[in-house]
């Protein structure tokens, strides 16, 4: 069991990964559209790792200038996106993070690109993956190959042989 103030984290695929030690308390959401085009998605999820240690633990994520100010890292192996790098400090994804749950955002930034259909995402009808009925039979034979939530010596595993 990590520390409170210790978080691990990596891509989809377990090339890159990374470590965090101190308390992150700069958790945000940021709706802009270089950050929606960079995610793939209606916004971006990201932690500040400035004043905390924060080290690549295997592999280095590969990087894509998206402004005379800003990269952005990802993983060449997977696409999995992990940084924005800018001159005031970096912040990784959220959801690269092992345990996400424990970074809620406090904030939002690039409202004026916000989707209006944001605020009304709660109340969408909701099914949890095991109860969607039509999906069963593909789910039960899905063998996933990504990265587990933790570090591991070796990814992927060595197989015997």
């Amino acid at each position: 069991m990590q520390a409170q103030s210790e978080y691990s984290g990596g891509c989809q695929c377990g090339a890159v990964r990374f470590q965090v030690r101190g308390e992150l308390r700069d958790s945000s959401i940021c709706h802009c559209r270089m950050c929606q085009k960079a995610f793939g998605a209606y916004y971006a999820p990201l932690v500040s790792v400035r004043g905390v240690q924060f080290a690549w633990t295997r592999g280095q994520p590969s990087h894509f200038q998206s402004s005379n100010l800003v990269r952005r890292g990802f993983c060449a192996q997977c696409g999995t996106p992990l940084t924005y790098e800018a001159p005031d400090g970096v912040a990784v994804a959220a959801g690269a993070f092992d345990q996400p749950g424990r970074l809620p955002p406090s904030r939002q930034y690039g409202m004026e690109a916000r989707l209006s259909f944001m605020g009304g995402l709660d109340s969408l009808p909701s099914t949890r993956t095991d109860e969607d009925v039509e999906s069963l039979e593909f789910l039960a034979r899905i063998v996933s190959h990504q990265h587990p939530d933790h570090d591991t010596p070796h990814w992927p595993p060595r197989t015997r042989g």
